[in-house]
């Protein structure tokens, strides 16, 4: 395709609450594969309709795997070198999910409900003795899913390291984390070897189909993909879901007058919230036409999730909030073979942590004005990093 025009600069600006910059949804109407100037590794094309969204996630001619390395477009600092399963394609990538299936099912997961229930009413009473106004991220946000993750695969909260870093100042404190939780799973897989034990880590150890197995690296990887996957977009969720609430409290009187409402708000506020600035990035292994014109072979491409889901060909009134949608297929966990293994966890822990906040607390409010609130421009993942609230 031709690529003579001045690319756009990603991105495109700050989301205002939960209405983003207008230049997407005219790229959506008007250039469905735009090309892109990236802030890292040069250009690439963005695909933001729906259909065309579904076919960069799930069509084996856009490569993960090809992704991983210095000289590829993307929007953040961080250069892939990951063999994780997020950066596999199929059959390596088919194979390391088969064998993992089983302890991610909906049943299993489900499972965990009375254990996150407990976790997140101690956390809302420590909240609660120390008194308001709280921090609504430090009190339950963040502590939540790294307490809830940790627990899963059996590893105590202290080797936990948050995600990814923050800015590019905390880059050699990222590196070191990460070589510490890359030590210590090593030593856990190896007692698991010897000693077996009950927990997800202890499980996946122990998987086999037929004579096949996890590697030590690979369940070291693993851990390390749900450590880090399971916890940054999960806490800055419950924060942003919160602060939208507060924003608009009409939405949150309908939730405190109908909490059956829970599971569907938080659908509906996935679709809704602008929340990662990257996003993960395919490369065409041969040229593919696309609605908006043809994606050449070793081009990249990003596929952007939060313009699919507000496609009002998929969507009907798309930047509505609506906690009574009757279909809501958003692509928020991703679709196809790279979809989010995590996913029934990270719902859960959302639906837990909003209904038993507002049964706990039936007046809670934000101690600012919600219009306050901060979301740091460095982050890759977009969340206030506190959130005062009061009852």
């Amino acid at each position: 395709m031709d690529t003579s025009g001045t690319p756009y600069t990603m991105p495109f600006g700050e989301p205002d609450g939960l209405t983003f910059p207008p230049l997407y949804a005219r790229l959506q109407r008007e250039e469905p594969l735009a090309r892109i100037r990236m802030a890292y590794g040069g250009e690439a094309w963005m695909v933001t309709r729906y259909d065309d969204v579904k076919t960069v996630l799930s069509d084996p001619r856009f490569s993960r795997a090809a992704t991983v390395g210095a000289d590829v477009a993307r929007l953040v600092p961080a250069i892939s070198h990951s063999t994780s399963v997020i950066n596999l394609d199929p059959p390596e990538h088919t194979r390391l999910r088969k064998l993992v299936a089983k302890e991610f099912s909906v049943r299993h997961i489900e499972q965990l409900r009375p254990r996150i229930t407990q976790i997140t009413h101690e956390l809302l009473d420590t909240m609660e003795k120390h008194g308001k106004p709280a921090d609504l991220v430090r009190g339950l946000a963040r502590p939540l899913p790294i307490q809830v993750i940790c627990e899963v695969l059996g590893v105590p909260a202290s080797c936990h390291y948050a995600a990814a870093p923050a800015d590019d100042s905390q880059a050699i404190q990222a590196i070191q984390g990460f070589s510490r939780m890359h030590s210590y799973l090593t030593a856990a897989v190896a007692e698991r070897r010897l000693n077996p034990t009950e927990d997800m880590l202890g499980a996946l150890v122990q998987v086999r189909e037929n004579d096949d197995r996890l590697s030590d690296e690979e369940l070291v990887e693993f851990g390390m993909t749900l450590l880090m996957g399971g916890f940054e977009t999960t806490a800055a969720e419950i924060a942003n879901f919160t602060a939208t609430l507060f924003r608009f409290p009409s939405y949150l009187a309908e939730l405190r007058a109908d909490p059956g409402l829970v599971p569907a708000a938080v659908e509906e506020l996935l679709r809704m919230m602008p929340l990662s600035r990257a996003g993960f990035v395919r490369i065409a292994t041969e040229d593919v036409e696309l609605s908006g014109g043809t994606v050449g072979k070793g081009e990249t491409i990003l596929p952007y999730i939060h313009t699919a889901n507000r496609d009002p060909e998929v969507f009907e009134r798309p930047d509505e909030l609506d906690f009574h949608r009757q279909r809501n297929p958003h692509l928020v966990f991703g679709f196809g073979p790279h979809h989010c293994i995590g996913a029934q966890l990270a719902r859960m822990e959302l639906q837990v942590a909003l209904g038993t906040l507002l049964a706990r607390f039936p007046t809670l409010d934000c101690a600012i004005a919600p219009e306050q609130i901060e979301y740091p421009k460095n982050k890759m993942v977009r969340g206030p990093d506190t959130l005062p609230v009061t009852w």
